[in-house]
């Protein structure tokens, strides 16, 4: 996920969580850069113990720690040509100096989300972005605001604090139901439960920005339950999360630094293939075959897959044979959803010196969370401003051209600044995530008919063949922290296959019938740790 949720506790998730332990003393890269040492096609040998199939936080770390494990026979396959995944960065603008220079900017993730508390346990993206220097600083969603409507500025701060009185309403609601063993419902039922209706553009945008803004969909079409656990094992202290900050990267390197860097340390040149298209996936008891765009093959003994959640839904890559069908059952019921940023340069900033704008439009999700990026805290006299949309209004704005796009955000500023001439801007851009064939979507987020069996069959294994992400995170779905879990805890396991220690297969539930869909208990935690 890529903005903040508060953190709101709720009586169903007093467990302790379970960190791995760091494991220390590798020897480093002699390079800097993995980037500029690892740009070879890899081991000229085809065949390897394992395929890590993407170059993502998920794969990363499942490489490091396979590696720390004594598994050094692998080879990750990435299709871009560089690592790093969703973690994209773009050159953008351009500097007052005028000598050719650009700004860094991040396509999607960009938030360590929960750093940590005193008493808890630190987030490893933290962690990582400590160790490798990364830039990034606190960013005061809510408390660092001003709010607009079409009539220009308007003060309905009121209403959005009330608004995070509500959200904290909807967790308690979701442990009580946990606590009666009622069904789960969606966000938006259980807003109304809980008295809490959007009935005016104030409203709707303040609940947006508590909602949508985080899972990047809205209410009514979010699990409740699901929801409130991923809120809560992330920025409450008290049920097990880091803490209740978010800070931003700002670093001109790129977020996706971190990654890189702790590539660099583990990482041999012969490790790794980039601009690598998978486009088949062949898969026995005995191993996998894995074939390029090019034609190319590699073979594994055992094969791990980190495509996006999107990817598999939209059947980019062929499996032989196919998957099963609680597997397609799976994939199908969960929903890649899509976050988009969309940023504009200007000769000089006109807007607001806080850090957020928002903007409450009588069509709910039109254009509504401002970020500025010229700020004090970020890139001071970048000019640089940025707007994020979600969900299906995200999907409508990506289908259109980027003319009308500028056209219809300018026009959300004039409206925001009416006595203000709204000059061309000098640069323009947004991603489009979902159009993307690498990735097919943002992140994942969890729908009210998405049980928790259907999250066990999501990540469970066929044979040698094995699936991690962020999606496949019970608790951290949608964060960076759950693709970093996920693909840590995928290692060991594939670790202990090869090392004869232990190799069960992972629980699957080839039927699922009438299920209790979210019975969170701390067995059922502590089996995906």
């Amino acid at each position: 996920m890529w903005s903040l949720k508060l953190v709101c506790p709720f009586a169903f998730l007093l467990l302790q969580t379970c960190i791995l332990p760091n494991v220390a003393g590798l020897p480093s890269s002699s390079t800097s850069s993995l980037n500029a040492e690892v740009k070879n096609q890899g081991d000229n040998t085809n065949s390897h113990k394992v395929l890590i199939l993407g170059g993502g936080v998920a794969g990363i770390i499942a490489a490091r720690t396979l590696r720390q494990s004594g598994v050094n026979d692998f080879l990750i396959i990435e299709a871009r040509s560089e690592i790093g995944g969703r973690m994209m960065s773009k050159s953008f603008g351009s500097k007052s100096k005028g000598n050719g220079t650009q700004y860094t900017i991040e396509q999607g993730a960009n938030w360590i989300q929960g750093t940590q508390d005193g008493k808890s346990a630190a987030n490893p993206i933290f962690d990582l972005a400590k160790k490798h220097s990364l830039k990034n600083q606190f960013n005061d969603f809510y408390n660092s605001v001003l709010t607009y409507d079409a009539t220009g500025q308007v003060d309905f701060l009121t209403t959005l604090n009330k608004s995070e009185d509500q959200f904290a309403a909807l967790t308690v609601l979701a442990g009580s139901r946990i606590d009666q063993g009622l069904v789960d419902v969606t966000g938006r039922t259980g807003y109304s439960l809980v008295g809490a209706k959007a009935t005016d553009p104030h409203s709707a945008a303040s609940e947006y920005m508590q909602f949508d803004f985080e899972y990047a969909q809205s209410a009514g079409q979010t699990s409740l339950i699901a929801a409130s656990w991923n809120n809560n094992y992330t920025y409450n202290v008290d049920q097990g999360g880091f803490s209740d900050e978010n800070n931003m990267s700002v670093d001109q390197r790129g977020f996706k630094t971190l990654i890189q860097k702790e590539a660099a340390e583990f990482l041999k040149p012969n490790q790794i293939v980039y601009n690598s298209t998978i486009k088949k996936i062949q898969y026995t008891d005995h191993g996998a075959t894995v074939t390029l765009a090019n034609g190319l093959t590699y073979t594994g003994e055992y094969a791990l897959c980190t495509f996006s959640l999107g990817v598999l839904q939209h059947d980019d890559v062929t499996f032989e044979p196919s998957l099963p069908e609680y597997k397609k059952e799976a994939i199908s019921s969960m929903v890649m959803a899509t976050y988009t940023k969309i940023f504009l340069q200007f000769p000089k900033k006109f807007w607001f010196n806080t850090e957020m704008g928002l903007y409450a439009d009588s069509e709910r999700g039109r254009y509504p969370i401002w970020q500025s990026l010229d700020h004090p805290d970020f890139l001071p006299g970048s000019g640089i401003i940025f707007v994020t949309v979600t969900g299906d209004f995200a999907n409508r704005v990506e289908g259109l051209p980027d003319a009308q796009v500028k056209a219809e955000v300018l026009s959300v500023l004039k409206s925001m600044f009416p006595t203000t001439d709204i000059p061309e801007p000098l640069d323009f851009f947004f991603p489009r995530w979902r159009a993307n064939p690498l990735f097919r979507g943002s992140y994942s987020n969890w729908p009210p008919y998405f049980s928790s069996d259907h999250l066990i069959n999501l990540k469970s294994n066929i044979g040698k063949l094995y699936f991690a992400g962020e999606a496949t995170s019970r608790k951290y779905y949608g964060f960076l922290h759950g693709a970093y879990f996920e693909g840590q805890a995928i290692g060991t396991t594939i670790a202990g296959c090869i090392r004869n220690t232990s190799c069960p297969d992972l629980p699957r539930i080839p039927q699922i019938t009438n299920s209790d869909p979210y019975q969170l208990t701390a067995r059922a935690i502590a089996d995906e740790l």
